[in-house]
């Protein structure tokens, strides 16, 4: 005969396993979300001036960072001004973190293409030398093979002479110091000023036609 004693430890211990069983579901719940939330890709690229790629990729939807730097160098942790002395092998470049399911790696290939000058590939519109050379580092076999592709779409239009950036692997990126980060916005004046006087929109139109 179980005693009321008995009656109410077995209660309590059902109720224990019903909580920690709960518990144990709501925590798989968790991690399965997680497991399924959208993973972000990385797309890399080099077009002269990074301030002026930068502003590019940041009003794309599905673009989650641009962060300016360096990177095709052999020095490690190289400086802006190592850099613009053309010592290092590095080109100015922007690195994008974006959400694949909302903006696809092509369509940062042709927003890529759009706004720059395929056509040089010693520099980019006023800015000239190797750390202005222009270069689409990719990141796995997939972006290798998209990039190449657009590549030669661009090639086999004939719209241009010669189509001069490298496709490469991409390599070490060194983040640029601080006050280069979206220089477009904290120093617009100054950016807007260089940008004119660069030549860089109106070489664009040219090649391009209206913005894209």
């Amino acid at each position: 005969m179980i005693t009321t004693y008995e009656h109410k430890a077995r209660e309590a211990r059902k109720t224990k396993y019903f909580f920690a069983c709960s518990a144990a579901f709501a925590f798989l719940v968790v991690l399965t979300g997680n497991a399924q939330t959208p993973a972000t890709s990385t797309a890399t690229f080099a077009a002269g001036c990074f301030w002026s790629m930068e502003h590019v990729f940041d009003e794309l939807p599905g673009v989650v960072s641009v962060t300016v730097g360096y990177a095709g160098g052999t020095v490690k942790k190289p400086s802006y001004e190592q850099v613009e002395m053309g010592i290092t092998g590095h080109a100015e470049t922007v690195q994008v973190v974006f959400d694949p399911q909302k903006v696809p790696y092509e369509a940062l290939l042709d927003a890529y293409w759009h706004n720059m000058d395929p056509t040089d590939g010693a520099g980019q519109f006023c800015d000239r030398g190797l750390q202005y050379r222009p270069i689409i580092f990719y990141a796995d076999d997939g972006q290798k093979k998209l990039a190449e592709r657009s590549k030669d779409t661009l090639e086999q239009s004939h719209r241009f002479a010669r189509v001069m950036p490298q496709i490469v692997s991409a390599s070490t990126f060194w983040r640029a110091e601080d006050y280069h980060q979206h220089y477009y916005k904290t120093h617009a004046a100054a950016y807007r000023i260089y940008r004119v006087g660069c030549g860089r929109d109106a070489r664009l139109r040219k090649l391009w036609g209206p913005p894209h």
